[in-house]
């Protein structure tokens, strides 16, 4: 059983990761912790790479040195076939929500089910109206993504992640382009789901206000590296300049603008 610094049972590790696209390197030395049963958020500059960590722990990618942990396991060094069995314990919902336009939002949440499971059509009804009941879209079953709003989307993208009831949850930006009212309730509805499910969650976020209303840990990554990492009360007071700096959005300190 893996466990972090402060002695939490983890379910994922980056352990001195690093990735590079050709020239450009994404992260260097990276290393991260996440805290089985808590929210984990990861904060930082645009492009710094943190959409590539939740790829890293869902095995969309594999890094060029170091190794990527979920349950004990170095899913960087298994094969497709056996990441499909990893995949199944692990969620990833997209930043804009991913919906196929050509099927109803019931048929799009069930696409998991149909695709992972031997459940008969009755019992996939029934998972996906739960689903979509837990994130408050139980009256949009039969409609099309292009009819719902965009919280609306977000939220039956939730549902879809949910349909096969992970252990971890990734969230990739999920406030995105929201206004504060949809925000704070996207913001609810994941510290629900991770209550219903009894998970964890990693979320990405550049909204501080819902990342301090969710968050149990936050990771700052900067220049390819995690930088910080504490409680999101430790977090807040932390005397390094750069975080410092990203939390109060000043033009002034290490960060390059």
């Amino acid at each position: 059983m893996m466990n972090g610094a402060n002695g939490k049972k983890l379910i994922a590790r980056l352990e001195r990761a690093s990735l590079a696209f050709g020239e450009k390197v994404v992260l260097k030395n990276c290393s991260l912790d996440v805290v089985e049963g808590a929210i984990t958020c990861i904060i930082g500059l645009s492009g710094a790479g943190k959409s590539t960590i939740l790829r890293l722990i869902d095995g969309l990618l594999r890094p060029n040195e170091g190794k990527v942990y979920v349950r004990d396991v170095d899913i960087a060094e298994m094969s497709e076939e056996q990441l499909i069995a990893v995949r199944q314990r692990i969620s990833l919902s997209f930043q804009f929500a991913a919906l196929l336009d050509s099927l109803t939002v019931g048929e799009n949440v069930a696409l998991p089910l149909r695709e992972h499971s031997a459940l008969s059509e009755a019992e996939i009804r029934k998972q996906v109206v739960d689903a979509l009941d837990s994130v408050g879209l139980s009256h949009v079953y039969d409609l099309l993504p292009s009819e719902l709003s965009g919280g609306m989307l977000k939220r039956a993208g939730f549902a879809r992640a949910i349909v096969t009831k992970p252990e971890l949850i990734l969230y990739d930006e999920p406030t995105t382009g929201l206004d504060p009212i949809v925000t704070h309730l996207i913001t609810d509805t994941i510290c629900k789901l991770r209550e219903k499910l009894d998970g964890t969650a990693v979320v990405i976020s550049h909204d501080l206000d819902s990342i301090f209303m969710m968050a149990d840990y936050i990771a700052m990554l900067f220049e390819g590296a995690i930088i910080a990492y504490d409680t999101k009360e430790n977090i807040r007071k932390s005397n390094n300049p750069i975080v410092q700096q990203f939390l109060s959005g000043s033009e002034q300190g290490p960060i390059p603008i």
